[in-house]
């Protein structure tokens, strides 16, 4: 284990180890619950980093720091 401080807290966090072995011994079942459960909160993760990144390039394109363009358009300004 492994003291964490946060402000005005201490919490113990469990080792990676730690929590493997947790997880081993749960009965079969509760493991692929677990396994579910893990695998939707990291689709929802990503979900929110795509609509993060999805504003930031819209932000970008209203700010004027984009150009449309095709490949070879920019190829073309790289060879300016």
């Amino acid at each position: 284990m492994v003291e964490v401080s946060e402000i005005g807290t201490k919490r113990t966090v469990p080792r990676f180890q730690d929590v493997v072995e947790m997880v081993e011994s749960l009965p079969p079942e509760d493991q692929g619950v677990l396994i579910d459960i893990i695998r939707q909160r990291l689709i929802e993760h990503r979900r929110a980093e795509i609509v993060a990144d999805i504003e930031e390039a819209r932000g970008a394109y209203r700010r004027g720091e984009v150009r449309r363009g095709n490949a070879a358009d920019v190829i073309g300004e790289c060879m300016e």
